[in-house]
């Protein structure tokens, strides 16, 4: 080999070191994707404290109650750091059942047990959430504290309602504002999909006003709702 193709031969060789130097293949992002949304089921079991019924009319010993129920979760998800998420988290807006409570007739009419009202309400909750454990880690449990905020619409008085109340009845229910905490567990199955199980409580509160014919009667209701979440989320 003559001097010159050994100096070309060189230089080629050079040349592709000093390349491959410079462009080296990028590795993969080991972080997951700052964004995820998750679908799922809330259950929705209520504590409620209620203050008897009072104003014109009404006799000692009259409550109320809700029933649990079941619908949709629907979530935001912002990573902030390896640590810390924050979440916006609401639901479909369900129909919720007030239940009397109290002795079983008033007058000559039923009370105990029947379904004196509706309504249906939104509530989304923000929450800063703490995640233990490394990234890396395939389950990450979490606590979370936030706010939230509740208003109630198409509140409606039953038949039962209307009979008690003496007539056509209508209700008012004020929004509510008040502190939420949650805990919960984390699956990342893949970097874009995991799931999720939660419990989180909420302080939502308002006065209940029923007018029946110009006559008002209240009641203070702390809701004090304990809801489990099963989800499942995409990150992006």
């Amino acid at each position: 080999m003559n001097a010159s193709k050994a100096a070309t031969i060189g230089v080629a060789l050079a040349l592709a070191t000093t390349l491959c130097r410079a462009d080296p293949q990028t590795p993969p992002d080991p972080s997951p994707p700052p964004n995820s949304v998750r679908l799922g089921i809330y259950y929705v079991h209520f504590h409620p404290d209620a203050t008897d019924v009072t104003g014109p009319g009404t006799v000692p010993g009259l409550n109320l109650t809700l029933k649990d129920l079941t619908t949709l979760y629907i979530a935001y998800v912002r990573r902030l750091s390896p640590d810390f998420d924050l979440e916006l988290a609401f639901g479909y807006p369900p129909l919720t059942e007030t239940v009397a409570k109290g002795p079983a007739y008033v007058g000559s009419v039923p009370y105990n047990d029947q379904v004196i009202g509706t309504a249906r309400w939104v509530s989304p909750t923000l929450l800063i959430e703490y995640k233990f454990l490394d990234e890396s880690a395939r389950v990450r449990p979490y606590v979370g504290l936030g706010v939230n905020y509740t208003r109630f619409y198409s509140r409606q008085s039953t038949a039962a309602g209307d009979a008690v109340s003496g007539g056509p009845t209508s209700i008012s229910l004020p929004a509510s504002v008040g502190p939420a905490a949650t805990a919960g567990l984390s699956w990342n199955i893949t970097r874009h999909w995991n799931l999720h199980a939660s419990y989180s409580v909420a302080d939502v509160h308002s006065k209940l006003t029923t007018t029946t014919a110009g006559v008002e009667r209240s009641a203070h209701i702390d809701f004090w709702p304990g809801t489990l979440v099963v989800s499942a989320g995409f990150s992006f």
